[in-house]
């Protein structure tokens, strides 16, 4: 049996961004999204969720690229005077590796985060990270704590193939980054698995993050392994406005297109694959 999760990421970073998810959740084949607490259109995104309950929605758990919603003063490894955390995930991890953030203050800002979800009624189906920070060696162990003490059983591993590429228009950098990351994926993966966690056997979407348009959605389904995969996608509306504001080459309305492509949707049909979302997967 291949069940599939479509998880999009960043749900709560942007209006935009938002009604991208929630557009490809109500005409198209996304099944689970995760929210940023400390994204400027997290009320908007909360409430969205309120209003698509069958949605699974977990915690995009967040140490880079936005506010902390701790004081400063509280968690003052991880943030300069204005709150603001590390901007890119490579500063974030020089630091982390030269032993400049304390685990303390992350295990503060990660719990916060997780406390305003829950706090807002919203049924916790998982968690993961912006820029994949929870597998980092240390922060994983966090995680687990975070985890156990809020009752979430289930954790996003994203371990995508060492030999997959997906006919995407990739640099040589980028996959040695994916390669690195999956190393840290599977250690992450062998430690909940230790402490009874669940995640999905299989992991897509980091070659194409940012980039998955339909073709690129289409081998990935057209080679999908037996059993459960994730695959993480990026979907939003009006480009123009998210490209003056994420100077990151996304393109969110590619990946909504695809996600409510007719021949997507007719191809997983068509093989009998399993929709789910993280709520679905079964865990120990």
């Amino acid at each position: 049996m291949q069940q599939l999760i479509i998880n999009a990421d960043d749900f709560g970073i942007n209006e935009m961004v938002n009604l991208g998810i929630i557009q490809g959740y109500l005409n198209g084949i996304i099944t689970s999204t995760t929210i940023m607490p400390s994204g400027n259109a997290f009320d908007h995104a909360i409430m969205l969720a309120s209003a698509n309950k069958e949605l699974g929605v977990g915690i995009h758990l967040t140490l880079v690229g936005e506010t902390s919603l701790c004081d400063p003063q509280k968690i003052p490894s991880l943030v300069n005077n204005e709150g603001c955390l590390s901007l890119h995930y490579t500063e974030f991890l020089r630091r982390y590796c030269l032993g400049k953030i304390k685990l303390n203050d992350i295990h503060k800002e990660l719990t916060a985060q997780v406390k305003k979800v829950v706090d807002c009624g919203i049924a916790i189906t998982h968690l993961d990270s912006h820029q994949h920070m929870h597998i980092v060696p240390g922060i994983i162990d966090i995680i687990i704590e975070i985890a156990k003490h809020f009752g979430i059983k289930k954790i996003r591993i994203p371990a995508e193939p060492y030999l997959f590429l997906g006919g995407y228009p990739f640099e040589t950098a980028r996959v040695i980054a994916r390669c690195g990351l999956t190393f840290l994926a599977e250690i992450a993966r062998c430690k909940i698995q230790k402490h009874r966690f669940a995640a999905p056997e299989h992991f897509f979407g980091m070659l194409a993050g940012g980039n998955m348009q339909e073709e690129y959605l289409l081998r990935i389904l057209s080679s999908l392994p037996e059993g459960t995969s994730e695959i993480m996608i990026h979907p939003g509306t009006n480009d123009s406005i998210l490209q003056k504001t994420y100077n990151w080459n996304y393109h969110w309305q590619a990946e909504l297109n695809a996600v409510t492509s007719p021949m997507i949707s007719q191809h997983i049909i068509d093989h009998h694959i399993q929709l789910i979302s993280f709520r679905e997967l079964e865990h120990d």
